[in-house]
């Protein structure tokens, strides 16, 4: 029987706001060793950055550090809640291209789920793995964020 998100998400989500700014986010992710950030208003999921995110949208666009997260934040985020599976949590993440799926309780975030969580969990390496090499082979060579 397949597992359910929230017995493989992380929960430690270290997150931003509004407030924050291009160069807050990037010592962020330097000093967590992370390269996705959600964005909340106070408990409630709002958007996200990743450092791809940051490059393309932000640094790479002429944009300074002072730059607002609002610039450079993906608003439209794919979502799961904590009773989703992990198989389907992994087919969710091939077909969006996707590498973090952000878990979420009535609009808040309760936790993370990323490749590694589901392959971390022998269960899914599988799953994982092949959830990774679609993402990897789906490249078509336009710049996206992918998360």
């Amino acid at each position: 029987m397949s597992r359910v998100v929230k017995e493989l998400m992380s929960t430690d989500c270290v997150t931003a706001t509004l407030k924050d700014n291009v160069y807050e986010l990037a010592v962020l992710m330097r000093d967590h060793d992370i390269g996705f950030v959600p964005i909340v208003e106070g408990k409630k999921l709002i958007g996200i950055v990743t450092d791809r995110d940051l490059v393309i949208r932000g640094y790479a666009a002429k944009h300074s550090g002072s730059t607002a997260v609002s610039d450079v934040m993906t608003d439209d985020v794919k979502t799961i809640d904590a009773g989703t599976s992990g198989d389907e949590a992994a087919r969710i993440m091939a077909s969006h291209q996707i590498r973090r799926l952000p878990v979420v309780e009535n609009g808040n975030l309760v936790g993370i789920v990323s490749i590694g969580d589901l392959a971390v969990r022998e269960i899914f390496v599988d799953e994982a793995g092949q959830a990774l090499s679609s993402i990897s082979e789906q490249g078509t060579g336009e710049t996206h964020a992918y998360h």
